[in-house]
């Protein structure tokens, strides 16, 4: 995957205002989506997941912020002529309903694109529409009207059609929100297969089912992003106590090499890593260290000793190769919020047993 960001979104507001006053979408989003990835964007209903949309799109303003998409400003110097015909060659959109034209058949349908941002000369249109429809199997069925299709044949046309100006960032809102789990299958097997072709790829979506198959799923909850490596750590939490936790934990860098927590110390936080990596490390009699294990992005510690009332019965200390940043959640936080959550406080003490006997199984080895 390359580095380079596709999306980024600096502390990007929308404000709504009517008779009954001004109401916030979007609470100062920030966001950057690489080239390559293929990410859900997923959250409750209301929650802003197509206000956001809207903003990497260009189709609706931002009341405040910055949104730069492929390298280019989508609101500083463009009008909105200049940013439609923008989108039409940088941009493929995939909507829930399709958005065909009745009235053109499927293979017309995917040389619009063509046809609007004035691309490929006019005899080579219907050939590049027929390559796009057979890549998503649909050569037999080019001549026919939409109408005469099945929903899923008619969502992968729509999606040849956002192909059609090869653009390099397709953008899907509630693509199988139509469709049966078959047919959509099907579609997020080329959106996958897309991905691995470089293109970046963006889904809205209400299935969490579907967010096994991307490489990044962003959840927004009430106009905010859920840190990621908190949803990732305790992912049977709702989304406002996902946002909850990403909102009260508090952010720390630690040097690699460095000890973030002592053997027999006490514990007073519990600690999800967001970036790098940490060693939980043993200490035998003779001051031999031993990592008996690597956390990543994700994962945490600390839920032993806060669960068990004792001292830390290892070190922990972020890894040779990098600094570590941690997200480092309060004793009584910690503790609350398992009451809140009893699945979670489940899940977590199964993780404390089994990681108890790894640490016993280390002992035994040293």
């Amino acid at each position: 995957m390359s580095a380079a960001p596709m999306i980024e979104l600096r502390r990007v507001v929308k404000t709504f205002k009517n008779a009954a006053g001004e109401f916030t979408v979007l609470k100062g989003i920030d966001m950057t989506l690489y080239q390559g990835e293929f990410v859900a964007i997923v959250g409750k209903s209301g929650s802003g997941k197509s206000t956001l949309l809207n903003m990497m799109t260009g189709i609706d303003h931002p009341t405040g912020g910055q949104v730069v998409v492929n390298a280019t400003d989508l609101y500083e110097r463009m009008n909105e002529s200049q940013r439609s015909l923008w989108r039409g060659r940088n941009m493929g959109i995939v909507f829930q309903f399709f958005q065909l034209l009745p009235m053109l058949s499927l293979l017309e349908n995917v040389m619009l694109p063509m046809d609007y941002a004035r691309l490929y000369d006019f005899e080579e249109r219907p050939q590049r529409a027929m390559e796009l429809l057979k890549l998503v199997g649909l050569e037999a069925q080019a001549n026919k009207l939409p109408v005469a299709v099945s929903t899923g044949q008619q969502q992968a046309a729509a999606i040849a059609r956002a192909l059609a100006t090869d653009p390099p960032l397709l953008v899907a809102d509630e693509p199988t929100g139509n469709l049966d789990s078959r047919s959509a299958q099907v579609i997020i097997d080329l959106f996958q297969s897309l991905a691995d072709q470089g293109k970046t790829i963006v889904m809205v979506t209400h299935d969490p089912s579907l967010t096994e198959r991307t490489n990044r799923t962003i959840i927004i909850s009430d106009g905010e992003l859920v840190n990621e490596a908190v949803a990732s750590a305790l992912p049977l939490l709702n989304h406002r106590q996902m946002l909850a936790v990403t909102k009260t934990a508090q952010r720390k860098r630690i040097e690699a090499g460095r000890t973030i927590l002592k053997s027999e110390e006490t514990v007073d936080e519990f600690f999800i890593i967001e970036s790098g990596s940490a060693d939980i490390v043993l200490t035998d009699k003779e001051r031999s260290d031993t990592i008996i294990s690597r956390l990543g992005a994700g994962q945490f510690f600390g839920e032993i000793e806060l669960l068990r009332g004792g001292k830390s019965i290892a070190s922990v200390r972020a890894s040779g190769d990098g600094p570590v940043e941690v997200l480092a959640l309060q004793r009584e936080t910690f503790l609350d919020l398992l009451k809140q959550s009893p699945i979670t406080e489940g899940t977590i003490g199964k993780i404390v047993q089994r990681r108890l006997q790894e640490n016993r199984s280390a002992d035994r080895r040293k």
